[in-house]
C-alpha cells in the first residue's frame, strides 16, 4: 500500500521512527542501532554533547549524508534556557530542527507548558523548526501548533518509563485537534507500544530508552521499525468495529435449510 512521507518543516521523511542517541553501551552500538530501526531523523541532546569536536564524539558515529539531527533542549528548566539552547544548536551547525523541552518538573520530568509556548513562539519567529514535547493535553496542542510547532509531540507515558501509551484517548482528541502531524515522544517500552501510537493514527514515534535499555539493543531497533510500519499500515487500512458478541467467521445466510451443517 503506497504510503506519503512524513513531511516535517518542509521536509520529507520515508522513516517515521525517531529514535535518540543516549544510554546506549558505546557509541558502536548506538551507529549499529540506528541503521537497524531504519530512523532517518537522531536527537541529540545538546547540552550533553562535546560541539567542539575536539575528540571522540557521538556525532562522529551519524550518518548526517541519510540521517537528519534533531537537536534537543533536555535539561532545559526555563524558556530562556532552552531558546539559547536552540541557539546554541544552530550556531554550532546542527540544523533548523530542534526537539523543545522545557522541563517543570525533576520527578515526573513534565513539561512546564507556559515556558513551552513561550519559547516555541520565540524559536519559530525566529526560523526554528520546532517539535515540541508536551504532555497529553489537547487544548495545549493546539496551542502550541497556534505558536508555530511544526508537530506536537505528546508524551505517552514519563520519560523513560516503559509504560507504554496511558492515556489512548488524550492521543485521539490531540489528533483531532491538531492540524500538524502529532508524534508519540517518551513512555514507550516496546514494540506493541509503538504499533498502538501508530494504530491510534499518529504521525510518528520517537523513543530513546526503549531501545538502548534492551537487553539486545539493535534487535529492539529492527523491531520497532516493523511495529511502527505495522502500526501505520493497521490505520491506514482500517481495523473492523468492536463488537459484544461473537460473529461468525463463514456467515450461514442464504444457506438452503436442507443444505448440511458446514
Amino acid at each position: 500500500m503506497w504510503d506519503e512521507p512524513l513531511v516535517l518543516g518542509g521536509r520529507s521523511f520515508g522513516s517515521r521512527l525517531i529514535v535518540g542517541t543516549g544510554k546506549y553501551p558505546s557509541f558502536e552500538v548506538m551507529r549499529r542501532c540506528h541503521e537497524a530501526s531504519g530512523t532517518e531523523m537522531v536527537t541529540v541532546a545538546v547540552r550533553r554533547v562535546d560541539l567542539s569536536r575536539q575528540g571522540e564524539s557521538l556525532l562522529d558515529y551519524i550518518d548526517v549524508n541519510r540521517i537528519t539531527l534533531l537537536p534537543n533542549t533536555a535539561g532545559c528548566y526555563t524558556a530562556e534556557e532552552a531558546v539559547r539552547t536552540a541557539y546554541l544548536a544552530r550556531e554550532a551547525g546542527l540544523g533548523e530542527f530542534i526537539k523543545l523541552e522545557v522541563i517543570g518538573d525533576t520527578k515526573t520530568l513534565f513539561p512546564d507548558v507556559q515556558g513551552l509556548l513561550e519559547a516555541t513562539k520565540t524559536l519559530a519567529r525566529e526560523g526554528f523548526i520546532v517539535l515540541p514535547y508536551t504532555n497529553d493535553d489537547p487544548v495545549v496542542a493546539k496551542r502550541l501548533e497556534e505558536a508555530g510547532a511544526a508537530a506536537v509531540m505528546p508524551l505517552g507515558a514519563p520519560i523513560g518509563s516503559g509504560l507504554g501509551i496511558r492515556n489512548p484517548y488524550n492521543i485521539r482528541l490531540i489528533l483531532e485537534a491538531a492540524s500538524v502531524p502529532v508524534i508519540v515522544d517518551a513512555g514507550v517500552g516496546t514494540a506493541s507500544d509503538a504499533t498502538i501510537a501508530m494504530e491510534l493514527g499518529c504521525h510518528g514515534v520517537l523513543m530513546n530508552t526503549a531501545i538502548a535499555g534492551a537487553k539486545d539493543p539493535e534487535g529492539m531497533a529492527e523491531a520497532m521499525k516493523l511495529a511502527v510500519a505495522a502500526g501505520r499500515l493497521a490505520s491506514r487500512a482500517g481495523r473492523i468495529a468492536r463488537k459484544l458478541y461473537a460473529a461468525a467467521s463463514s456467515p450461514i445466510e442464504g444457506i438452503p435449510d436442507w443444505a448440511p451443517a458446514p
